[in-house]
């Protein structure tokens, strides 16, 4: 049966491109165009489309404050269809954290042809969306400690957490639930890199510990999460006794960089059985070996479960292969890490 996409986009020539290009996929059928949010929501009720290409920059009601009820009323798979400039990337990764998928950017000259060029992404993306689950996200259930404070120190341990597509609504998930005081954070999302720096102010704004993006040479230290820049690996390394932030420009790994298993493999040699992994939603296999290398060291593993991933890809092929000590829901691991590294509010003295 072919995937059923309704379009939604306030200029006419966008609209007539993007129903071409997907309607030459016979897997495809594009069922309806609309100028704004209001026409969409009258269409979804009609049509009940399998997917949504989303604008943000739109009349009367801008995309995100659409998506943001959307994902309230009726959750459904969203690819945000959008310009990538200062203003749109901000806006683009707030979709995606309100739970967008994925995105394409429109070209910034030549859109028809631009466009074109993007034909088989877009296709590729819309396929993609269609078989994944979209979840609401969630306040953290734990309030932070009002005695916590940054800068305090419960857990010398290290935690390493792995995810792409779907990735970014369930880290934050997990950061916001953390203390203060919880264990030192080294993050690998696969993301441009237009879009790191901003991923960790926008969190760095609303959790409790401090969220950067990572720099070469930055000490680990608890209390703070480091988020691997785009294109960029990042890896755990020591500098004396001190464990410190590795970045650098290697090749490719698993077709990717940053690479989940280049962060997981570095924390395997260098923290072994002092460390915890986590794999979370995103397609394809990354991560996946080198989490099995954190397990085989020594580490605690986690993997995201089937239900609550949007793609159950990468933790899928660690499970297949043993990497995964527990698997469940994403609303379980941020106790399950604070259990495991002592860093629960149980633990910490004030």
């Amino acid at each position: 049966m072919a995937i059923r996409v309704l379009v939604i986009d306030d200029s006419s020539m966008m609209r007539q491109m993007l129903a071409t290009l997907l309607g030459e996929d016979p897997g495809i059928e594009v069922v309806g165009a609309a100028r704004d949010p209001y026409q969409a929501r009258d269409m979804i009720k009609q049509l009940s489309p399998d997917v949504l290409t989303l604008d943000i920059e739109m009349p009367r009601m801008d995309g995100l404050e659409f998506l943001e009820k959307l994902m309230r009323l009726r959750p459904m798979p969203v690819v945000m269809v959008s310009s990538l400039t200062a203003k749109g990337a901000e806006a683009t990764l707030q979709a995606l954290e309100l739970g967008a998928v994925d995105f394409v950017t429109k070209p910034a000259l030549g859109l028809a042809g631009g466009i074109v060029k993007l034909a088989d992404e877009i296709r590729r993306k819309v396929r993609l969306a269609a078989g994944n689950r979209v979840r609401l996200r969630v306040s953290p259930k734990r309030p932070v400690h009002p005695g916590l404070r940054r800068g305090e120190v419960s857990t010398e341990k290290i935690v390493a957490i792995g995810a792409s597509t779907g990735g970014v609504q369930v880290i934050r998930e997990i950061i916001e639930a953390m203390p203060a005081s919880a264990a030192a954070i080294l993050v690998t999302q696969h993301m441009p890199a237009e879009f790191t720096d901003r991923f960790a102010r926008r969190m760095d704004r609303d959790v409790a510990m401090k969220v950067v993006e990572a720099r070469d040479g930055d000490r680990v230290l608890p209390g703070h999460v480091h988020i691997a820049p785009g294109g960029r690996h990042l890896e755990l390394a020591r500098s004396g006794a001190n464990y410190v932030c590795h970045v650098h420009d290697g090749e490719p790994v698993s077709g990717h960089r940053p690479s989940v298993d280049v962060l997981f493999r570095s924390v395997a040699l260098t923290a072994g059985g002092n460390s915890i992994g986590v794999i979370l939603t995103g397609m394809g296999s990354d991560g996946a070996k080198g989490l099995l290398a954190m397990r085989e060291a020594g580490a605690a593993t986690i993997g995201q479960n089937e239900a609550s991933c949007t793609v159950y890809g990468m933790p899928r092929v660690a499970n297949e292969i043993g990497a995964v000590a527990e698997e469940m829901p994403v609303e379980r691991i941020a106790d399950r890490i604070l259990a495991l590294t002592g860093g629960g509010l149980q633990a910490v003295r004030v």
